[in-house]
């Protein structure tokens, strides 16, 4: 008798049916894993445009107040006394993901020198799988999330 060597079909058929359960079953963790990812990016841009807007406007950066305008794909942090009399050749975006949705403020400016905001309140990004993250913005400028 010979030796054979190989697999019989019931073996590489019990194989891709493993592999193709496994990957079934990690599809799902996943794409939640890739939305909250998404969320936290979009979190921590929105929070390092906001302190860096302050420090601009702390420092008197191109003797102007600076802000940050909270749109649904687009967070904007922009040169002047409000978005739309903004100077555009200063703007610093940072995008959405499509899956993160955007509420709360729609927009914030901070004063020369002191960098007090013109408002206060919070800002929610909800992602489609339901989680959320608020960003809370107080009296001094303190960024709360």
């Amino acid at each position: 008798m010979k030796d054979q060597l190989g697999f019989t079909l019931i073996e590489l058929l019990l194989s891709i049916a493993i592999i193709g359960m496994l990957s079934g079953l990690s599809l799902p963790v996943y794409e939640s894993f890739a939305r909250r990812n998404d969320l936290d990016v979009a979190t921590v841009g929105v929070v390092n445009a906001i302190r860096r807007s302050e420090t601009y406007a702390r420092a008197v950066e191109g003797d102007s107040t600076w802000g940050i305008r909270f749109q649904a794909s687009v967070i904007t942090l922009y040169k002047g006394a409000t978005y739309a009399s903004r100077d555009a050749s200063f703007d610093e975006t940072i995008d959405v993901p499509d899956s993160v949705t955007v509420s709360g403020l729609s927009e914030v400016q901070f004063a020369k020198l002191t960098a007090a905001p013109s408002t206060t309140g919070t800002v929610t990004f909800t992602s489609t799988t339901n989680d959320t993250r608020t960003l809370t913005l107080n009296a001094k400028g303190m960024v709360d999330y």
